[in-house]
């Protein structure tokens, strides 16, 4: 079996050809592993509602480079609340999107945004440099990159019906 990925990387045309099957399987189980550890992380905090995400804001990330930004939000009563639902909503679309395979490429840029500001948040460094937001962001980038959700996804449907031809369109699945 063989497993072609035709994809579009910052404008090029990119084809990556799968030569055997574990490749592409190995592909669609990081993809779906991905998906559950950010669908759960959100279905977690829905579970627990109301989520409040004041003292992450006000408190974790003293001392970090985003702090000026994370504070102002933190007591802006309307951004707060807009934060309160959209991270375990967010969390729990990322994860759909990638558990299905539907619209990959959108899911996944925003869960490496998602990581990129855990990560910058990080106060205390206690894992170091390299620590498991930016071991998600890769891989958020690298599902992106493959178009893993045309292996064994929705998006290899999607992808043939008439209003994913749009260029716009096809920059959000894969």
């Amino acid at each position: 079996m063989t497993q072609e990925i035709n994809t579009t990387v910052f404008g090029s045309d990119v084809s990556l050809r799968f030569s055997a099957p574990w490749a592409a399987y190995w592909l669609a189980f990081v993809r779906i592993l991905t998906g559950w550890y950010i669908f759960r992380s959100g279905l977690t905090k829905i579970l627990d509602w109301p989520f409040d995400a004041s003292g992450y804001l006000l408190q974790g990330s003293a001392g970090t480079v985003l702090e000026p930004l994370l504070v102002f939000v933190g007591n802006t009563g309307p951004l707060l609340a807009v934060t309160n639902f959209m991270v375990p909503v967010g969390e729990l679309l990322i994860g759909v999107g990638l558990i299905f395979g539907g619209f990959v490429r959108l899911a996944s840029f925003f869960g490496a945004l998602l990581m990129g500001f855990f990560y910058f948040t990080n106060a205390d460094w206690a894992a170091g440099a390299f620590s498991i937001e930016i071991a998600a962001m890769l891989l958020f980038m690298t599902l992106a990159v493959f178009g893993a959700g045309r292996v064994f996804g929705i998006d290899q449907y999607l992808e043939s019906m008439n209003w994913a031809q749009n260029r716009w369109a096809r920059l959000l699945m894969g």
